[in-house]
């Protein structure tokens, strides 16, 4: 299954400016399988170390930081050579050898033309609770992600209808036959979500049940990360927050409130726990902006926002959506549908690199998504079916006057002026490509 990453790395080995390379990710999201992959494509030989399989490797930093010593004893331990601009170097749960973080500064100092790549599932959470002495400035660094919906259509070997629409006119209506298979592969993706071994045993099985098992296997994996991982006064928090989350996405006005975790908890006793979560990359945090200036950090309300799931396939999993319920014709999702729909549409921006809030006007507009770029500010408007009547952005257009905006549906391919806006109509299958239809 081809990742989009792999451009990312091809161009980071290439790289004159390359450093020491740690990709972070939520587990299980792909992030062996990729630097593996890659390992085996673009050069001779892969060095595998991982550091929580096998503690002996850790050992090897404990003496000091002098790279052609440590190099040695990995050639020793693995009955290998290592060889630079010939061997892809991997160190694998980095987070459990911390003076192995460290070594990096002197693998970018002393040792820039080997080309080591290493991945952590729960970095951010090692960095936030032990002293790692971390080599800021001597890493390059990328974020891994659950499948994307471009991914997923290729896996499942529709890649053609990808090709079609990389330069579909937004004047020119999708036809009913292809705008129907995008639309079924969309409510596959709902369901199957982005994790990789889930595409892959839906793509080769389309067996649901053998999806919801794997699944639940991978939240199983979560769930035991919380007890090895997390400090023990916060386990029992992160945990009730982890269960309340798909639950107040559901809701109306899905803002989280951390009274609705446990009755009588305020904020102060569950930030942490939060954090945790969103340190590990399970969750994604939305805040609120209320004055939409640039730059949108510099106006964002910390204390006020929404949590999304990492996977819009967990999140049906956990919400115990029926997944026949939503391949089929009838509308039977009630409340959860702009719940599956809005955490669908986050994670794509996320994957598009953008930097999502959310805007508020008291208590009279709310729009989903907002987003900047180059100084400029771009609504977005998601709605989970054919209807686009939208107050908010048309209030927030008015207001604000940017010079694009999109309105996410099921309807077709459009585009229309809002009190001055050129606004693109997009169906919700072509996210992926909303840059392509940006106003000039």
């Amino acid at each position: 299954m081809k990742r989009e990453i792999i451009d990312d790395l091809i161009k980071w080995k290439d790289s004159k400016r390359r450093k020491p390379l740690i990709i972070t990710g939520v587990r299980q999201c792909g992030k062996t399988h990729v630097l593996k992959e890659f390992g085996s494509l673009f050069f001779e030989h892969v060095c595998y170390i991982n550091f929580e399989e096998n503690n002996k490797y850790a050992s090897i930093f404990d003496y000091d930081y002098n790279v052609d010593r440590i190099i040695r004893e990995i050639e020793i331990m693995e009955h290998t050579q290592i060889v630079a601009g010939k061997t892809l170097l991997i160190f694998d749960e980095i987070q459990e050898a911390p003076r192995a973080i460290t070594a990096l500064k002197y693998f970018c100092e002393n040792k820039r033309e080997l080309h080591i790549a290493c991945a952590g599932s729960l970095l951010g959470v090692a960095l936030k609770q032990e002293n790692i002495s971390f080599p800021v400035g001597k890493v390059n660094r990328m974020q891994m992600y659950p499948m994307n919906f471009r991914e997923y259509v290729m896996a499942s070997g529709e890649e053609e209808l990808l090709g079609l629409f990389a330069d579909w006119p937004v004047d020119r209506e999708i036809p009913e036959l292809y705008f129907r298979s995008m639309e079924h592969l969309l409510k596959e993706y709902y369901v199957v979500g982005g994790m990789p071994e889930v595409v892959y045993e839906y793509s080769t099985s389309k067996d649901l049940e053998a999806v919801s098992d794997i699944q639940d296997e991978i939240l199983s994996d979560y769930a035991d990360d919380f007890s090895k991982h997390a400090p023990v006064s916060e386990i029992e928090k992160i945990r009730m927050i982890w269960d309340s989350v798909p639950k107040q996405l559901a809701k109306e006005n899905n803002k989280f409130v951390f009274s609705h975790v446990k009755e009588g908890k305020r904020a102060h006793e569950l930030e942490a726990a939060l954090q945790w979560l969103k340190n590990a990359g399970l969750i994604h945090m939305v805040e609120l902006v209320q004055n939409a200036s640039v730059p949108l950090s510099a106006y964002a309300d910390a204390t006020y926002f929404k949590v999304y799931l990492s996977d819009v396939g967990l999140l049906c999993r956990r919400l115990g959506i029926n997944s026949k319920s939503v391949l089929g014709e009838e509308d039977i999702l009630k409340d959860y549908k702009g719940a599956i729909v809005e955490n669908y549409v986050l994670s794509e921006l996320i994957a598009l690199n953008k930097q999502p809030y959310f805007w508020r006007s008291g208590n009279t507009a709310e729009l989903d998504f907002i987003f900047e770029e180059d100084g400029a500010l771009f609504p977005v408007e998601v709605k989970a079916a054919t209807n686009t009547q939208a107050k908010s952005y048309k209030q927030f257009c008015k207001k604000y006057s940017p010079h694009t905006g999109y309105k996410l549906s099921l309807k077709n391919i459009a585009w229309n002026d809002y009190e001055g806006v050129y606004t693109v109509s997009l169906p919700l299958f072509l996210e992926w490509n909303m840059d392509y239809y940006q106003k000039a």
